[in-house]
């Protein structure tokens, strides 16, 4: 018999039990569900609701399951529908009679609800812990390269010179950003649902704020129907874990990218990489591209929930299960690949030589050119049609601006002089650009210790 069978006449079919059941994968949050039934026990023996022994038997017989669990000790069973229903069910066989009194006073709605707050806040934490992990070696490596010339690009075609530091810190502001999100889906998850029953809260007199003083919360939910129906803050999660992803995505790419003999900006280390069947030449880039992959895994976790969430009535409806299965994908697959991305990226060798090579063509100095003439007075636009011209003269005779002579130059507009090849240069393109957010090197340092400022030390 079921523990909610009394109205029924009949056993579930068992085609209803296997539709059903949710243990194959609630029971991750047996860690949750238990921690949360203490803090109700509890509260339940100090505001006399249930006698104070009982709770203390409750408390203890719920400890010890805590423990058997973790050490892998537990075999959940898939007749008891869900993690809270295994949880009551084992603990009543180990106490008796007190462990039917656990489940006064709440209902399995916001029960769940309370184990999911719960267990969003935990996620939410520990992605920032990742993310602080991947800044640092973002961070670090950047600090090391504040001098190391590379093209930047618009398009996908060469625009203007930068530095490898200048283009890490750019994913920097990017992954400091996701860590913000994280922060705030914590903050959505991190009120306590428990006391809102199945929809309409109860007439037993619960200490609302005991129990989240219990389980660490600073608040709890305003009501009652909202508090058992409310999925936003697992949105909340999902959203900024498809934005971190999209991060991941987008520097696992430029990663694939550099590490082509076209580029060969960056070597993959050996192992970080992978070979093929058939061609023994080949190593391949296949850690950043299952990343890119993954990432609309994550996209699906989200669009799920969403749509899941789209058109329900309050309060509570069965659909709502589905909540977890995405959401544990959702984390899963983050967690795994902030972890390897992080890994992956501390043994990558940037080639400074090739990233110098590859600034020292298409024409990148083109618009300090122009900047150039500028400054002597020309208008922009003349400037601008000038370097074109300029650009268009180099391209007939395979050459670059800085290879024409002085006479070639003076031959497109009388204001050049001689001290133009400095003034395009690419150390100069790099270092006069030191207004905040450039690519100067005093400047991307200053950005440097801003963000170090934001993470967290690196734990050992």
């Amino acid at each position: 018999m079921k523990l909610w069978g009394g109205r029924f006449s009949k056993a579930t079919d068992g085609l209803v039990d296997d539709f059903n059941s949710s243990i194959s994968f609630d029971q991750r949050l047996y860690e949750q569900d238990i921690r949360g039934s203490i803090a109700h026990a509890t509260m339940l023996g100090e505001q006399g609701i249930i006698p104070k022994e009982d709770a203390e038997k409750i408390v203890a017989g719920l400890q010890g399951i805590l423990e058997d669990a973790r050490a892998g000790r537990i075999r959940w069973m898939t007749d008891a529908e869900d993690i809270h229903m295994n949880v009551e069910t084992i603990l009543t066989e180990r106490i008796g009679k007190a462990g039917k009194r656990l489940h006064t006073g709440r209902s399995r709605n916001d029960q769940v609800a309370l184990d999911m707050h719960m267990y969003a806040r935990d996620c939410a934490v520990e992605a920032q812990a990742l993310l602080d992990d991947l800044l640092t070696v973002l961070l670090d490596t950047a600090e090391k390269h504040l001098h190391t010339v590379m093209p930047g690009y618009t398009h996908m075609q060469k625009a203007q010179p930068i530095t490898l530091a200048h283009h890490l810190m750019a994913y920097v502001q990017m992954f400091l950003r996701d860590r913000k999100r994280f922060g705030q889906a914590q903050e959505a998850a991190n009120v306590m649902p428990l006391g809102s029953g199945a929809l309409a809260a109860t007439t037993y007199p619960l200490n609302r704020e005991r129990v989240a003083e219990l389980l660490d919360f600073p608040a709890i939910t305003a009501n009652s129907m909202d508090g058992v129906s409310d999925r936003d803050y697992l949105l909340d999660y999902l959203h900024a874990a498809s934005l971190c992803m999209m991060h991941l995505s987008r520097f696992s790419e430029e990663l694939i990218l550099w590490s082509t003999s076209e580029f060969r900006f960056v070597t993959m280390d050996d192992a970080f990489s992978t070979g093929s069947s058939i061609m023994p030449q080949k190593k391949n880039p296949d850690v950043a591209e299952l990343i890119r992959g993954k990432t609309g895994r994550v996209y699906g976790d989200l669009m799920g929930l969403l749509t899941v969430m789209k058109g329900l009535p309050l309060a509570y409806n069965k659909d709502m299960q589905e909540d977890k299965e995405g959401f544990f994908d959702a984390r899963d697959t983050l967690v795994k690949c902030l972890t390897v991305f992080t890994a992956m990226l501390r043994t990558l060798t940037f080639r400074s030589d090739e990233m110098a090579r590859g600034a020292g063509g298409g024409f990148a100095n083109a618009t300090d050119c122009a900047d150039y003439l500028v400054g002597r007075g020309v208008p922009f636009r003349d400037a601008h049609r000038v370097v074109g011209q300029l650009v268009a003269y180099c391209l007939d005779r395979d050459k670059d601006l800085m290879s024409l002579s002085l006479e070639e130059l003076k031959g497109f507009h009388p204001a050049f002089e001689q001290d133009v090849y400095e003034a395009i240069s690419l150390k100069a393109c790099v270092e006069r650009r030191s207004i905040p957010g450039g690519p100067a090197p005093e400047t991307v340092l200053a950005a440097i210790r801003q963000a170090r400022a934001l993470v967290n030390p690196p734990r050992a």
